[in-house]
């Protein structure tokens, strides 16, 4: 709109009642409303809301209906209008319908089909909100996991080796769109219902490294399915869920990557013996080698001590702390560099740590650390009532072979706990 439009008296039945602007594209609700496409898109998906901005009923139908008659009426005014500056709207594109889409998916099935069908529903998955619903409407997701689970990423049981290409293509293309719909709770809790086939196959996808893309956006799924799973589902994962998210940390594919596969870990080690799992498949060992080298300030530190104080809460997960060299003196170099979270957590390790496994080997190392002079500056400066009280208990348990040792800096002796 051009600076004129103040000057210009504007019909009210132009403007769209929740933005307050003259409408572009105007479409109806069932509730017969009228809005501009982009502001009730926003108010229905964005905001979450389900019901209609004016007359408060509950939507059942989502279907937005082109006003045309309307828009007509607009591109007039505004051609009428044009001396004045106002700029006429363009025609929109009509968007894609859920029967259009509906043929897509079915199509994607065909061999010969489904590369250009799952191209196409990328780019309409990518292009609205509105897009990502109608898809699910008609079962999108159960079309995409399909052609997942359906995959034989087995290359030497494939012939040619081209269509073993095609197929993992079409696989990668597949994760992306599924990941990109952004599903409803009730969507992804339907991925489940296969049985862990749907989990299975995800591993499988994470195991191939013809693209780190794909390995994402399966890790990603995979974090936001098991945020919404049953106990039962989280009791039930396979080792090698665990072996390929250890492998994700070490390889670093991605910041995106690793966050979600820690968040993953970190959700699901507290139910059954998933600590062993994780612990079985060397993940202790990668996540000290991550704190290492860790550049993040904050966040990434804190989820992996988080995820170090579960593990270390079984004899397994303890034992491979102990193991790595690096293992105790990187967890208390943790302690006031990072965060009180992460301060926190790294001496709920040291106590699990002390309290299970604080044989006489252990508790010379963690003296000739410095880690008993670290846990005295935790309560020196009273760091958080629950960590100065775990540290207090750790230096507690062994003071007999710590309290009066030269190893403990001259000026925190004092605050060794009577």
């Amino acid at each position: 709109m051009g600076d004129s439009q103040n000057e210009i008296e504007v019909p009210s039945f132009f403007i769209c009642p929740i933005s307050l602007e003259i409408m572009k594209d105007p479409v109806t609700l069932s509730t017969g409303i009228t809005y501009d496409r982009e502001a009730i898109e926003k108010w229905l998906h964005t905001r979450k809301n389900n019901t209609c901005p004016i007359t408060k009923q509950h939507l059942t139908d989502l279907e937005l209906t082109p006003n045309h008659t309307l828009r007509r009426l607009i591109q007039s005014w505004c051609t009428i209008n044009a001396p004045s500056g106002i700029e006429r709207f363009p025609t929109p594109r009509l968007p894609v319908s859920k029967s259009q889409i509906l043929k897509l998916l079915k199509d994607s099935k065909s061999p010969n089909l489904q590369m250009k069908c799952l191209k196409r529903l990328k780019t309409i998955v990518l292009e609205s909100d509105m897009n990502k619903r109608s898809m699910e409407a008609v079962g999108a997701a159960d079309y995409l996991s399909y052609i997942i689970c359906n995959s034989n990423c087995n290359p030497t049981s494939v012939s040619p080796a081209e269509e073993f290409d095609n197929l993992v293509t079409a696989v990668d293309e597949a994760v992306s769109i599924l990941y990109h719909l952004h599903l409803s709770e009730t969507g992804i809790k339907s991925l489940f219902g296969k049985g862990g086939e749907f989990v299975h196959a995800l591993t499988r996808v994470m195991q191939r490294a013809t693209s780190y893309e794909s390995r994402t956006y399966a890790v990603l799924l995979l974090k936001t399915m098991f945020e919404v799973a049953e106990p039962i589902e989280m009791m039930s994962i396979k080792p090698n869920l665990f072996k390929e998210l250890t492998q994700i940390l070490a390889n670093q594919i991605s910041l995106k990557a690793t966050k979600a596969a820690l968040k993953l870990l970190i959700g699901v080690c507290p139910w059954g013996r998933n600590r062993v799992k994780a612990v079985e498949a060397g993940v202790v060992t990668v996540l000290i080698d991550t704190l290492l080298d860790c550049t993040d300030q904050k966040r990434m530190p804190e989820m992996v001590l988080t995820l170090l104080d579960h593990l270390c809460q079984c004899a397994d997960g303890r034992a491979e702390l102990l193991k790595h060299g690096a293992g105790l003196a990187v967890v208390s170099k943790k302690i006031f560099r990072v965060s009180e979270v992460a301060s926190g957590r790294a001496v709920r390790i040291l106590h699990s740590v002390a309290k299970f496994s604080g044989n006489t080997r252990v508790v010379q190392e963690m003296l000739q650390l410095g880690v008993v002079g670290k846990l005295c500056l935790v309560l020196q400066v009273d760091y958080g009532s629950k960590t100065s009280e775990k540290a207090k208990e750790i230096l507690n348990m062994h003071a007999r072979a710590w309290k009066n040792s030269s190893c403990i800096p001259y000026d925190l002796v004092s605050f060794y706990p009577s």
